[in-house]
């Protein structure tokens, strides 16, 4: 297979893996492998520009890694003026008429003339044993955006400059990948979000929720759910209208959110499931302190429209063997309709009240009616329609 074969088999190769790609991360690592095996290189890596912070973060390592990298770094980072060529050298060439282009550098200094700054990467080489690199800068929207990093090992043969125009090359296959990803994740971030308020939306609380479960029987991890309901909404709609409930529910997913930043860990989802309906979803925290910020979360609520009626359920509690994301949320929900019907100010928690406990029997005997299948965990009308039949 000839050379020009072989380069356009890269490039084949580089997008498909990354059109593959199915997160950002998975994006990231196939862009810098995929350079790296189209390049014949040892290693590569993404780095992205934040211009906010002015430096180049690095979001993937892949290949043949010296010590110290990781394959995906959390704290590498280098201040831009350490590589201006980001900034004053790409900017420089565009001003001029032309389109950003790759060079090459070795241990030794630039390959040839033109290729721009090099003392931090001839250092950089040469710290990390590595020969020679070529750089493609990345351009997205028609701004820079990183850079396309891939090395070879010393000893090995150096890049030339035919490597650094078929590298500009994968640079505009890898930004068209990267722009791709950055469509789908507005498009999934749009799917699993509420318009309204900004929160989760139910399709994200049944995803979170199955997972959750998932971890909960195999690793033992405590997983709780807070269903909320918003009282007085309805009032509200009626006599002061829908723009000054919409606002009230947006205020409400507020003071969600902030009550639910107060649990330790990130595993907290907040959201709203429709309506004047909320919910917390919390993996790892104790019950005790998902219960005392979902008391928290009832006292701020008290004056917003007719406050909270707030329900909670925790594998963390005695509730019995949780099987299935269905059975915490009918606990959840069954305690929450305990609090609304008892016009409680703090939340009502599943399996606290002994043996007997009401929310227990009420949610155990809401499953479907015979003959009937049981809902998704989401079809909370048709679950009450069922909850209100037991009585």
């Amino acid at each position: 297979m000839g050379g020009e074969e072989v380069r356009l088999r890269g490039v084949v190769e580089l997008a498909q893996g990354m059109a593959a790609a199915r997160t950002p991360r998975d994006s990231w690592w196939a862009a810098a492998d995929g350079a790296r095996r189209a390049l014949v290189g040892d290693f590569a890596a993404l780095s992205v520009w934040e211009r906010d912070h002015g430096r180049l973060r690095v979001l993937v390592n892949a290949g043949r890694l010296a010590p110290g990298e990781e394959e995906f770094p959390a704290l590498e980072a280098y201040p831009v003026h350490e590589f201006p060529e980001i900034t004053e050298f790409l900017h420089g060439r565009w001003a001029g008429g032309g389109e950003p282009h790759a060079w090459v550098e070795t241990a030794d200094g630039p390959a040839f003339a033109g290729a721009g700054y090099y003392h931090q990467r001839v250092a950089a080489l040469r710290r990390r044993g590595r020969g020679c690199c070529v750089v493609a800068p990345l351009v997205l929207h028609g701004r820079a955006w990183g850079e396309l990093y891939v090395a070879r090992l010393a000893g090995g043969p150096d890049f030339v400059q035919a490597d650094a125009d078929f590298a500009t090359v994968l640079a505009a296959v890898v930004a068209a990948g990267l722009a791709q990803t950055e469509r789908l994740e507005e498009a999934r971030r749009l799917a699993f979000t509420d318009s309204l308020t900004g929160l989760a939306n139910r399709r994200a609380v049944d995803a979170g929720l199955d997972d959750a479960i998932d971890r909960h029987r195999a690793e033992g991890v405590v997983v709780s759910l807070v269903v909320c309901d918003l009282n007085g909404l309805k009032r509200v709609n009626d006599t002061q209208g829908h723009a000054v409930g919409d606002r009230l529910l947006e205020r409400f997913g507020s003071v969600l959110s902030v009550c639910g930043a107060m649990l330790p860990g990130v595993d907290t989802l907040a959201a709203r499931l429709g309506g004047d309906e909320f919910c917390l979803l919390t993996v790892g925290p104790p019950a005790d302190e998902v219960v005392r910020v979902a008391d928290e979360l009832c006292r701020r609520a008290a004056g917003l429209g007719d406050g909270v009626a707030c329900g909670v359920a925790s594998t963390g509690d005695p509730i019995g063997e949780v099987r299935s994301a269905r059975r915490l949320f009918r606990l959840a929900d069954a305690a929450q309709y305990r609090a609304k019907a008892a016009r409680s100010p703090g939340p009502v928690v599943a399996g606290r009240a002994g043996p007997d406990d009401p929310v227990l029997r009420l949610a155990d005997a809401a499953g479907p009616p015979a003959g009937e299948p049981a809902p998704p965990v989401g079809e909370r009308r048709r679950f009450r329609r069922w909850r209100e039949r037991q009585g």
